[in-house]
């Protein structure tokens, strides 16, 4: 029998004491490399917390499975079983630039199914957490259910890559619904912008790359909320590769897919 509230215990100690540690780090130098491209930078940090938690899992759930950023996790094929899903610094550039606006970000899953979720803004110690069935919560305030918001009175949470020249979508599917919204922001962390929906201080959050570790605790506290998560074609997040993510509360995010994502591909 799988205790789920020891787990939920355990996983915010985890998450605090790790955020603790990335304070430390301030102070100290970092060592600063790069993965798949010059942008996409990895510190020693992000891998020291990584391995922080992998430890205290393994120590702790020797049977569950780890799915981590910086590799340090298990290989990862089925989602059967239980499966912690973590970025120990989303925001990397952020946390090196910065030092600010980047988060921890923590899921636990069940045979696919998210039970637990955390989003850990380190700086603004400010835990988004979710125990599903039990709704989301700012540190202990609960948030509430997401009010329906019109396209012209939302804001728009999105990268400007992605409404200029790139590979991965025609910027002119986009252009319309940036026109049409109130305002638009890019804090440059999926985890931070996933908070800020849940808690409405963004409506909509649109991108075109995430892995699992990115939006695996906020897909959780979405809908714990009453908010809608998708890829841009509508479909269901797939847990074990990279997606195109959609995500605001219910009603926005039909009237976006329908009238705007979609209507704009079927005219191209």
């Amino acid at each position: 029998m799988i205790d789920w509230r020891e787990i939920d215990g355990n996983a915010k100690a985890w998450v605090k004491e790790a955020g603790q540690k990335i304070k430390q780090s301030f102070q100290t130098k970092l060592s600063i490399g790069t993965k798949s491209n010059p942008d996409d930078l990895v510190t020693n940090i992000d891998k020291e917390t990584e391995k922080y938690f992998i430890k205290k899992i393994n120590e702790t759930y020797p049977s569950h499975k780890i799915l981590g950023e910086e590799g340090y996790g298990n290989k990862i094929d089925t989602l059967d079983g239980v499966i912690w899903i973590i970025d120990p610094i989303d925001g990397t550039m952020n946390f090196i630039h910065q030092q600010r606006n980047f988060a921890i970000s923590l899921a636990v899953y069940e045979n696919g199914v998210g039970k637990i979720g955390m989003i850990y803004d380190v700086v603004h110690d400010e835990l988004y957490h979710a125990f599903k069935g039990e709704g989301a919560y700012l540190n202990e305030i609960k948030i509430p259910q997401l009010e329906n918001v019109p396209v012209n009175q939302s804001i728009l949470a999105i990268n400007a890559t992605w409404v200029t020249e790139n590979r991965r979508i025609d910027a002119n599917r986009l252009r319309p619904l940036v026109k049409a919204v109130r305002g638009t922001r890019s804090y440059g962390s999926a985890a931070i912008e996933f908070a800020y929906v849940v808690t409405g201080r963004v409506d909509t959050y649109i991108t075109m790359r995430l892995s699992p570790w990115d939006f695996a605790a906020g897909a959780i506290l979405i809908e714990e909320v009453g908010g809608k998560v998708s890829t841009l074609e509508g479909k269901q997040l797939n847990l074990l590769g990279e997606n195109s993510i959609l995500v605001s509360n219910s009603s926005l995010h039909q009237d976006i897919l329908q009238n705007y994502i979609l209507k704009m591909k079927n005219e191209a």
